[in-house]
């Protein structure tokens, strides 16, 4: 494959290694589906060429690796298909796409580097989380924070979020709890810590020698990571197998801490919380494959609901950050409604993988 660079995204070879490069700086590199269609076919190639022993990917620009999927877009061909009372092309496209992308990535045969250098959110998860090797640095900033949008978090959240110790991934998938690089490494979520003033030296040895000899000689000690000190806390709040349950338990726990996280809960869509919640119960057992086909049928009912456009519009495009949520309070999700969310699509629209 020669160098191929789009207006989004970059990819070019050298040595061993295969580089993908995000490069919408002034996006925040926010995923978009011209990305996806372009990364894809080319990890696709990847695969197959014996020249390649490992791809790397990074974002442009030094304040995000990936800040999420262009959800603003997705909004607008969303609202403007619900007015004619119809599914547009992007809005099931892109996240069909996503996460078949998703999957590709957690199933590629050869290491995959994420130099994940400023914001990681969402879609940017999604495109890092589930490579063999994860490189925080100390402008690292990772959150799935879907919770506040009216959506969950999704990307295969509900694989490796459940995977973590503990009840951490609970937590993090409800609150959207923004991590830096001591905890994640701590929590496994990072592999490695390098200082962003040696990712340009770090890529070039990538080029040159395999990541397994490579990343060690790189790591540095990131600190001590602040949320160890309430982990003993996490599990307990976050033991409940109710969304009242947990709040229940942060009032109870009687510190500034718990209260805070409690307030934070009540701000989010009552909806959100409580599918969110089924979703990391499931998906604890689930494989890869089986946690996106949930998703995918959990987040095509979003779509047809009220609460994500509610919350782009409250936090992405008036900024008020007050969101109307529909139904309003946690009492009034009942079984039954958090259940649709789960259940099969029609025929010939559930999610499908290409081997």
């Amino acid at each position: 494959m020669t160098d191929r660079s789009f207006d989004e995204i970059a990819f070019h070879r050298a040595g061993i290694g295969a580089f993908a490069t995000f490069t919408r700086p002034k996006a925040l590199n926010a995923l978009t589906l011209a990305m996806i269609r372009a990364l894809a076919p080319t990890l696709a190639e990847w695969a197959k060429d014996p020249g390649v022993r490992q791809v790397v990917q990074w974002g442009d620009g030094g304040k995000a690796f990936c800040a999420g999927g262009d959800v603003r877009a997705v909004c607008d061909a969303g609202l403007a298909a619900k007015k004619g009372g119809k599914v547009d092309p992007l809005v099931r496209d892109f996240f069909f796409e996503e996460y078949r992308l998703n999957r590709q990535l957690a199933r590629f045969p050869k290491p995959i580097v994420s130099l994940i250098d400023g914001i990681c959110m969402g879609g940017g998860v999604g495109l890092s989380v589930h490579g063999r090797y994860r490189v925080a640095t100390e402008r690292t900033l990772f959150a799935m924070p879907e919770s506040a949008i009216g959506l969950f978090p999704d990307v295969g959240g509900s694989y490796f979020l459940p995977r973590l110790p503990g009840r951490i991934g609970i937590f993090l998938g409800l609150t959207g709890e923004r991590l830096k690089a001591p905890d994640l490494l701590d929590l496994g979520i990072a592999t490695h810590y390098v200082e962003s003033a040696r990712l340009e030296e770090l890529r070039a040895a990538l080029a040159k020698e395999p990541a397994d000899a490579v990343l060690p000689r790189f790591h540095a000690d990131p600190g001590p990571a602040p949320l160890r000190d309430h982990r003993a806390a996490i599990d307990a709040c976050f033991a409940a197998d109710t969304v009242e349950g947990i709040l229940g338990a942060l009032d109870a726990h009687g510190t500034e801490w718990a209260a805070k996280l409690a307030a934070r809960l009540r701000k989010m869509s009552p909806t959100s919380l409580k599918i969110s919640l089924r979703q990391l119960a499931l998906g604890e057992t689930l494989s890869i494959e089986e946690a996106l086909r949930m998703e995918f049928r959990m987040v095509r009912r979003c779509m047809a609901a009220d609460d994500f456009y509610e919350g782009i519009r409250a936090v992405l495009i008036d900024k008020d950050h007050a969101p109307k949520w529909r139904p309003a309070t946690l009492a009034d999700v009942d079984e039954a409604a958090v259940a649709r969310y789960f259940a099969p699509l029609g025929d010939g629209d559930e999610l499908t993988f290409i081997d």
